[in-house]
């Protein structure tokens, strides 16, 4: 059990909103390396219309979306959960090379092993232009704050 990522499963509804909380606190961490150690060695993701298995290749994706996503901002929300899957809806704010702001939503199912690592990722994601002064997650880099606003009270 040496790579057990608890909460485990079987997830009440305070466990899975603990293992959504330390989700997106590793993401906005922005440690590819660090995160990819949350999924199996053989995790299967589909991500957009991106589909791949494994650490390294969920380093390589995170590597080139934060090379590409700056000032990224993470907020995920627990949306259904059962013994060992989890639904969340999430957004973010990010800007591109040239400055342009973008807010991302989307929703992730994710189910888990015994240990609590996530062994599947299925994300459906889409993408909005917003302006500088339309973004809402302001802060320094790092885990949101926890008196920061979720989605719900964002009205996001």
């Amino acid at each position: 059990m040496s790579d057990a990522r608890p909460p485990l499963p079987p997830f009440t509804r305070e466990t899975a909103i603990q293992k959504v909380r330390a989700a997106e606190n590793g993401w906005n961490g922005r440690d590819p390396h660090k995160v990819a150690l949350a999924y199996t060695p053989d995790s299967r993701w589909r991500n957009r219309s991106e589909f791949f298995t494994g650490r390294p290749a969920i380093v390589a994706f995170l590597e080139a979306k934060w090379a590409r996503e700056h000032e990224y901002r993470l907020i995920k929300e627990l949306w259904a959960f059962t013994e060992n899957r989890i639904a969340v809806r999430f957004a973010y704010e990010f800007h591109d090379a040239a400055g342009a702001w973008f807010r991302t939503y989307g929703n992730e199912n994710w189910e888990f092993d015994a240990n609590g690592l996530m062994r599947m990722r299925h994300a459906s994601i889409n993408d909005l232009p917003i302006t500088e002064n339309q973004r809402l997650f302001r802060w320094t880099p790092g885990p949101r704050p926890e008196d920061h606003p979720g989605l719900t009270e964002l009205g996001l």
